[in-house]
């Protein structure tokens, strides 16, 4: 996709933070396609909904409590990145948030390589992701995240990088998986974000409307 605007600001800095108010951001694209067995849309794609309508009319949705996980891996993802280029010889360019003209997606990516590459970093606190992401191979929980960061940026391929600098002991600290463009994949999400899109703006309108307060008599 053509026309993204970047911010260089920090991430988790206030004006990293304003530049994501009311955007469909890469990392909730998973949340933002969730649905029920019956096709429906889910509790959670709901509620993201209506917290980006209201954002995009200026208010403020509750903000999202920084954990000690979350912490940790803004913490590590430096010390990540220099063992990632230090191994592969792949320097890697720090990036802010790029935001579409209308502000309607947006994406943080971890890092660009190249003309063509994008890095990503996950750093595995939980046991249980760990062995789900590093041992079992199972990497669907950042899929629609990437594959949204390629279609967003039109690179091509993306380095995920599993860090898990606590076991360095045994050679399994980070573990590098490449995901390539697919087309046929990034039809499939887009059309679920456009739709998802419409769900937003849709909500803005009702938001916006003129409610009538009725007068006591």
């Amino acid at each position: 996709m053509s026309g993204l605007i970047w911010n260089s600001a920090p991430q988790g800095s206030q004006e990293w933070l304003d530049a994501r108010r009311g955007c469909i951001t890469a990392s909730r694209f998973k949340d933002a396609r969730d649905k029920l067995k019956s096709g429906q849309p889910s509790g959670k794609q709901l509620a993201y909904a209506h917290d980006l309508a209201r954002e995009r009319c200026g208010g403020k949705a509750p903000e999202v409590y920084q954990n000690s996980a979350m912490r940790f891996g803004t913490e590590q993802e430096p010390i990540a990145r220099m063992e990632f280029e230090a191994r592969t010889g792949q320097l890697v360019m720090e990036a802010g948030f790029a935001h579409t003209e209308d502000r309607a997606f947006g994406v943080s990516v971890d890092g660009l390589i190249g003309s063509d590459g994008i890095w990503e970093c996950k750093c595995m606190v939980s046991s249980d992701t760990l062995f789900t992401a590093v041992v079992d191979g199972d990497i669907s929980a950042y899929r629609d995240q990437i594959v949204g960061a390629l279609w967003l940026t039109g690179r091509k391929w993306c380095a995920l990088t599993l860090w898990a600098p606590d076991l360095a002991g045994i050679g399994r600290d980070m573990t590098v998986i490449r995901i390539d463009r697919d087309e046929a994949e990034i039809d499939a999400l887009s059309a679920d974000l456009l739709a998802f899109w419409r769900r937003v703006q849709e909500l803005e309108a009702r938001l916006r409307g003129q409610q009538e307060i009725p007068l006591a008599a």
